[in-house]
Order: C-alpha cells, then sequence, then structure tokens
C-alpha cells in the first residue's frame, strides 16, 4: 500500500500518525535511491536551462578537437637564446593543426603529445631536492610560453645539470636538439 493511499483511507484524525508510521518504515536505501533520483533530475533541469553558448563559454572543447578554430587550438611560442646559430630565436608553434614559423611543428606537437598525461604536467620544473648529475650542457636557455591541453604555459628551460638537460631533452624537437654530434 502506497503512502497517499494509507492517508486517505485512515482516520482523518490518523492521517498524520499513519504517515509518521508509513514514513519509519520505508528502507533507507530506498529512501536514498529516491533522494538521489530527485537531485539527479534537478541537476540535469539546470542543465537543460543552460544556453549552449554559455556552456561552450564554461566548458571549451578539448584542445584539437575543434578544427583548429577558436581558443581551444593549442599555442606555444618558444624563444631560444644561447643554443648557438641558425637556432637561437623566437618561434610559433600550433598543434591541432599543426603549425606556425616552428621549424619542426610535427615533431614538435608529436613530443609535446608523447609527453602529455592527466594529471602530470608537461612544462613542470624538475622537483625541488631532487639528485642530478654535475654536468654541464651549455648555456642554452628556452623559454616557453602560451597554452597547451587547455592550460596556460610559462616555463623555463636550461642546461645547467642532468637535470635541466634531462628536461630539456624530453621535449626535443619543440626545444632544439643539442646532442654534440651537432653542437661542438
Amino acid at each position: 500500500m502506497s503512502i497517499s493511499h494509507a492517508i486517505r483511507r485512515g482516520d482523518p484524525g490518523n492521517a498524520s500518525r499513519t504517515f509518521e508510521a508509513s514514513r519509519t518504515t520505508v528502507p533507507s536505501g530506498l529512501r536514498r535511491l529516491v533522494v538521489g533520483a530527485a537531485a539527479s533530475v534537478a541537476a540535469f533541469g539546470s542543465l537543460a536551462a543552460v544556453s549552449p553558448a554559455a556552456y561552450a563559454q564554461a566548458f571549451p572543447p578539448p584542445a584539437g578537437l575543434d578544427g583548429g578554430q577558436g581558443p581551444a587550438r593549442d599555442h606555444l611560442t618558444v624563444t631560444v637564446r644561447n643554443a648557438g646559430g641558425e637556432v637561437d630565436g623566437t618561434y610559433e608553434l600550433y598543434c591541432g593543426p599543426n603549425g606556425g614559423s616552428h621549424p619542426d611543428p610535427d615533431g614538435a606537437c608529436a613530443a609535446l603529445e608523447r609527453d602529455t598525461r592527466w594529471g602530470k604536467d608537461v612544462f613542470a620544473p624538475a622537483p625541488e631536492g631532487g639528485f642530478c648529475t654535475m654536468q654541464y650542457g651549455g648555456p642554452a636557455t628556452a623559454h616557453v610560453t602560451g597554452t597547451w591541453a587547455g592550460r596556460p604555459v610559462d616555463a623555463t628551460y636550461d642546461r645547467r645539470d642532468g637535470c635541466g638537460i634531462a628536461r630539456w631533452d624530453r621535449l626535443v624537437p619543440l626545444l632544439p636538439d643539442m646532442g654534440s654530434e651537432k653542437h661542438p
């Protein structure tokens, strides 16, 4: 017998007691299910009230899924100094679709995609207090700014120790290859 049916059939003076008795016999799991369903309906209703334009502004599509149009397209500016010769300079890189003034946009975008992992920052600095080899990789520096995977980027690179060298080499060809066969 449903709760409303019990109230209608009962004595008008007993309606509140009948309701109370019926309410206390509802299993807690069923109550959670009903309350959860009501909350889901309310949440869905609030989403339906949002205009598509407002939703798109609040939640832009993942990088590269909008055909290269608009703010979701990955764009980086790479400035390289003291690397020697023709590799010094400032380059623009676009990914999804790949392009820009970077000498190897396909390779640079592939290197970034290869190292992009959920919950990890591709451009994170070497951990503080880590053990790094005491080798010097040269005076080259790089500064990368822009947007990658929908997040702002502002990262600095150098080759002053083993950790810096490893961090730099992980992003070749976004950053120039400074291997000994190319640079004395």
